[in-house]
């Protein structure tokens, strides 16, 4: 029998664990959730605005706008910075499907450019390129995996005067990009605060960072049906808000989130020396084996730690008889999902963004993984490739 289908005699190995950082910051969530019921203020309550100031001071800019999910805050960024019906908006087709909807959702057009095979992120001269050439008003890059794309408000000059920046920082809440934080790089940035991210709610919740004053308010306007005063309707918004309880669990985990980032990179550090050590880099046991690049100019947080896996699907079969969790981010471009076909792209168009799809692999990458979960974990690729 191979050995990558012999029955385990590991213990399981889980991608991610809620339990473990809930039983670390337990009686801090607690308190926190304790403070608002307490309080019966579950909308709009003062922990929504202690959340925002605290996430802005991370970010380095002056406003953050909570919200009900990252994908509302895609559109609230998108919308607040005047991307309208009938724009083009240039971004990456290797993402979550939330990227793409999100443009379609503000009446605007996604166009996309392929990525750098790299970092995986939105290729900055592809970007170019199809912005000049389709007349883009915006460019949404996707800070992927949790590394900032390369793109920032200096080059957008050289690219076209008065283009937009809206950073997609859904994975990556206290990255850097050349010494600035993600949320601080564009004209505004969207954040999600999924259960899975590296900052997490109990639940769905987002965050619109901005250095304008002007679009700040009316991502507040629209994330509250348009409203400015109670009961008067200046546009058509959206209820998009961020609820109190969720503002308060973000609170305590933010509080904590630069140890677990950093935990995060000793830990991806550690699976390189791993893989290095057992033969599966730059040799012809795993020829093909591409560990994680990180961009010298950036701060990782490694919301994902993703190689690049020769015979990818059968891999994960194996891991997955040894009870080793795994995923794939994201297994078909979103130029090839069904529901975005009508953009008229066709399987091609995107080489690099479409070997990816077809080659990464996500390992279990959380701060509270042990040491010896990781040894497993790489002791049984090594013996799928042996």
């Amino acid at each position: 029998m191979p050995a990558a289908t012999q029955p385990s005699t590991h213990a399981s190995v889980p991608m991610l664990d809620f339990a473990r950082q809930y039983g670390l910051l337990r009686e801090e969530l607690l308190t926190a959730i304790t403070t608002v019921c307490d309080s019966q203020r579950f909308v709009g309550g003062p922990q929504i605005d202690q959340f925002e100031r605290a996430a802005a001071s991370v970010c380095g800019v002056p406003h953050a706008a909570g919200c009900a999910s990252g994908t509302d805050a895609l559109w609230l960024a998108l919308a607040a910075a005047g991307v309208e019906p009938g724009d083009k908006v240039v971004t990456t087709p290797f993402s979550f499907f939330a990227t793409a909807s999100a443009i379609l959702r503000a009446g605007a057009t996604p166009v996309f450019a392929d990525i750098d095979p790299l970092s995986f992120n939105l290729s900055m001269a592809a970007a170019g390129e199809a912005a000049a050439k389709q007349g883009a008003k915006a460019i949404l890059p996707v800070h992927l995996y949790g590394q900032c794309a390369e793109i920032g408000l200096t080059d957008l000059g050289a690219m076209r005067d008065g283009l937009i920046l809206i950073e997609d920082a859904a994975q990556a809440f206290g990255a850097e990009f050349c010494g600035k934080p993600s949320g601080s790089l564009g004209h505004a940035a969207a954040f999600s605060f999924y259960p899975t991210k590296n900052l997490s709610a109990m639940g769905e919740a987002g965050l619109v960072t901005t250095a304008s004053a002007a679009m700040h308010d009316r991502v507040k306007s629209l994330r509250a049906h348009g409203m400015k005063v109670r009961y008067f309707h200046d546009e058509v918004g959206w209820n998009a808000r961020m609820d109190t309880l969720q503002a308060a669990v973000l609170e305590v985990k933010l509080r904590h989130l630069a140890a677990g980032n950093a935990r995060r990179r000793e830990l991806a550090a550690r699976y390189d020396r791993l893989f290095t050590a057992a033969g599966l880099v730059g040799s012809t046991i795993a020829e093909g084996l591409v560990l994680p690049w990180t961009d010298p100019r950036a701060t990782h947080v490694f919301h994902q730690y993703v190689i690049r896996a020769p015979r990818r699907n059968d891999l994960r079969n194996a891991l997955t008889t040894e009870g080793i969790g795994s995923e794939i981010y994201y297994p078909l471009c979103l130029h090839q999902q069904k529901a975005l076909l009508p953009l008229g792209y066709r399987t091609g168009d995107f080489p690099h963004a479409e070997r990816a799809a077809a080659e990464v692999l996500a390992l279990p990458m959380y701060p509270e993984l042990r040491e010896d979960e990781q040894d497993i974990v790489v002791d049984a690729i090594r013996r799928f490739y042996v």
